[in-house]
């Protein structure tokens, strides 16, 4: 797992995450991912108010781009978890590029306000153990340089 001082050095040299970095975001193993769009499925936008007990979907601000050999690795906030927020998260993909949409759901019985630019989760950042072979560009891509909530795969 990178510590905060390898995350900043990647950082200064254009890797990593390449907009929206706030140095107040960098913890000691890892960084706070804060929340962009938001998007409640089957409502027009979104003010960041979440009913109970729905879905929802919650881009990130910062821009990632991975290098070769290196993984992230997404939790969610305890904070939210404490109000009854779950999310299911994959890796994110040694040389994926993009903004990030994070899957959520509001178990709560009452409703919960996201605002845009309040950190949501932390990603940490694993080296892996030798280069892969092919990268995500590579392999699928199907989420290749995505920006804001994104729902549906580019088409390739």
């Amino acid at each position: 797992m990178l510590s905060d001082a390898e995350i900043r050095s990647l950082v200064t040299k254009g890797k990593l995450i390449v907009s929206n970095y706030r140095e107040e975001q960098l913890t000691p193993n890892g960084y706070d991912l804060t929340a962009g769009m938001i998007r409640v499925p089957g409502e027009n936008g979104s003010d960041g108010n979440i009913p109970a007990r729905s879905f929802f979907l919650v881009s990130t601000l910062e821009r990632l781009d991975m290098p070769s050999g290196i993984a992230g690795q997404i939790w969610l906030k305890s904070s939210f978890c404490r109000k009854g927020i779950i999310g299911s998260f994959g890796l994110v993909d040694s040389g994926f590029r993009g903004e990030l949409t994070l899957a959520l759901y509001n178990a709560a019985d009452t409703a919960i306000t996201i605002f845009t630019g309040r950190s949501i989760a932390q990603i940490t950042f694993i080296r892996m153990s030798s280069e892969p072979a092919q990268t995500y560009e590579q392999r699928s891509g199907n989420y290749q340089n995505q920006t804001g909530v994104t729902t549906e795969p580019a088409r390739r």
